[in-house]
């Protein structure tokens, strides 16, 4: 079993928001991979009635994920993203198990 920590989180933006949620994530994509502990960080749209965005996220350890958490940016993030969005993040952390990588 490897160290490594996976994320999947999924946002769901307010009706006017897509944009500017948009904007915020790509932003955070070009901080977080710069990390030297991010493995890969790759942000995903769903298109239609009821978009979406969804980010699939690896860090070498918990360690990384910890200090992805504490950097300025992600506060930044999380203080402004809530307002954009109809609930809150839907965020799983995963440890993996059977991964061929």
């Amino acid at each position: 079993m490897s160290d490594r920590k996976i994320v999947f989180a999924s946002f769901r933006p307010k009706t006017g928001a897509a944009e500017p949620l948009d904007g915020l994530l790509r932003w955070m994509a070009e901080h977080t991979r710069n990390e030297e502990g991010c493995v890969q960080y790759d942000l995903f749209r769903v298109d239609g009635d009821d978009v979406s965005y969804h980010l699939f996220e690896r860090y070498r350890d918990a360690e990384a994920l910890d200090a992805h958490r504490a950097a300025d940016y992600y506060k930044r993030y999380r203080a402004e993203v809530a307002d954009l969005l109809t609930q809150p993040i839907e965020v799983l952390v995963l440890n993996e198990v059977d991964v061929q990588a």
